[in-house]
């Protein structure tokens, strides 16, 4: 029994790292976002030139995404290399210490150009660390969980960025709303980044206590672990890769309900009218759905598999798209808020509780974090681009914006569906089985008896705490 306490206590601890994580991922990613909109373009840059300061607050908020591939290349790397604790250490302090140094920036009228100079240099720290947090969370949970078990425990690395958001929007809207705008925009703005002290801390405890997983390990012992993951990576897993960044297109189902969506319905060139309010509103009670409904997801795709879910999420969110955009199209707030709680707080979920889990077991062990991270980042920047694409393709004054932005977001998600029913099914998988061509997965029968042992095991060693 002690054997199963300590395994469950790894694979806990495992799993609150890779949440963590993921929740300082997206409390950083609200809150400069609501900053980069909101504050930088008046205090970080020159304000005698409004358009050129939104401009410029809005490209060092662009500029963490064209980090991401660079993190991706050298992160994914040394997670393969170094190991996957390593890995994660260096991406938490990386992403914390830069997040509250932007809590002490001086301003443009202190320091002139050197103001926006600091906040892109950054930006550029904290998407490159970003870049190899849910790939090498994402592997670090898997190897730890038990077999039958992994897309459950898989599924709080997701969870995590949406309680990361939710947790930013509970500092930063009230301090919004209490304070002065003249106080806010002189102090208040900065606590929330240095509020991001106490995550890194309580990250960085849990990081170190633990353990290296034992595939990882295993490699070391066996000397198998990869001289050049990336190369070995392209050359042993290309299609898989391919795969992989056209499953990750599915992000633009994000991009087109909280990015295009808000731009659509609040902007006033597009004459639609919504209150601003209803954009921090929408965001908030999707992700509250998403909390609730990802280790749901998580732990059906161990009953059922992934692909089914990988399959049909995307396909049913870019279908959805039409009548979310209708919505707003219509100055429906409520249809819109319904649409958005449906598509992006769940159906969604298929998708992103069960990407953490699919992934990297499509990998081998060898290059599974470099891999993932190379594949996922490049999907998600791409995704990420429509933002710019949308409202070019889609001006305001268009008489056609729901048809154009709905097919491009159906597309890019018919992409991702059809990528995935090429994939493999993985979750009867042994570990030590996962992207070893010609492996056979345990029998279904026998897996649902294992699977169910494992459960039986958490309980046991749950009840001896």
């Amino acid at each position: 029994m002690s054997d199963t306490n300590t395994h469950e206590k790894q694979t806990g601890k495992a799993t609150a790292s890779g949440w963590i994580g993921s929740a300082l991922e997206y409390y950083d990613f609200f809150i400069y976002a609501q900053a980069a909109a909101l504050i930088f373009p008046t205090i970080m840059f020159d304000n005698t030139d409004p358009a050129m300061g939104i401009i410029g607050a809005l490209g060092t908020f662009v500029v963490g995404y064209v980090a991401r591939p660079i993190g991706a290349f050298v992160l994914g790397a040394w997670g393969d290399k170094h190991g996957r604790k390593n890995v994660l250490v260096l991406c938490m302090l990386l992403m914390g210490i830069s997040t509250m140094l932007v809590a002490v920036l001086p301003t443009y009228q202190q320091v002139g150009i050197w103001a926006p100079a600091m906040l892109m240099a950054l930006r550029l720290v904290q998407g490159f660390a970003v870049a190899g947090e849910i790939s090498g969370a994402s592997s670090m949970i898997l190897e730890h969980a038990p077999f039958g078990r992994r897309g459950y425990f898989g599924s709080f690395t997701l969870q995590g960025t949406q309680f990361g958001q939710i947790l930013a929007a509970a500092v930063f809207l009230p301090l919004a709303y209490l304070l002065t705008e003249e106080a806010f925009h002189s102090w208040g703005w900065r606590i929330p980044f240095a509020l991001s002290a106490g995550v890194v801390v309580a990250g960085y405890l849990i990081r170190r206590k633990v353990h290296e997983t034992p595939a990882f390990e295993e490699e070391q012992e066996e000397g198998k672990v990869a001289e050049s993951p990336i190369r070995q990576a392209f050359r042993e897993s290309p299609g898989t890769m391919g795969r992989v960044f056209c499953m990750a297109l599915t992000n633009i189902i994000a991009v087109t309900t909280s990015i295009f969506g808000a731009t659509y319905a609040t902007n006033k060139a597009y004459g639609i009218g919504f209150h601003a309010d209803v954009y921090l509103w929408i965001p908030l009670l999707g992700n509250v759905v998403a909390c609730l409904v990802i280790p749901i997801v998580g732990n059906l795709s161990d009953k059922i598999g992934r692909r089914p879910m990988m399959i049909w999420a995307p396909t049913l969110c870019g279908l959805m798209s039409y009548g979310y955009l209708w919505a707003i199209s219509q100055a429906n707030v409520s249809l819109a808020i319904v649409f958005s709680l449906v598509m992006w707080g769940a159906v969604y979920q298929g998708y992103n509780a069960v990407f953490p889990a699919y992934y990297p077991e499509l990998f081998p062990t060898s290059t599974r974090v470099t891999g993932m991270a190379i594949a996922q980042n490049m999907g998600t920047v791409a995704s990420s681009a429509m933002s710019i694409v949308f409202p070019m393709v889609a001006p305001p004054g268009s008489t056609n914006v729901v048809l154009v932005v709905g097919s491009l977001t159906l597309l890019l998600c018919l992409m991702a569906s059809i990528a995935a029913w090429k994939s493999p099914e993985t979750y009867r998988f042994r570990s030590e089985d996962l992207g070893v061509p010609g492996a056979q997965p345990v029998p279904e029968a026998e897996y649902h008896r294992l699977r169910n042992q494992a459960i039986a095991n958490a309980k046991a060693a749950k009840a001896a705490a």
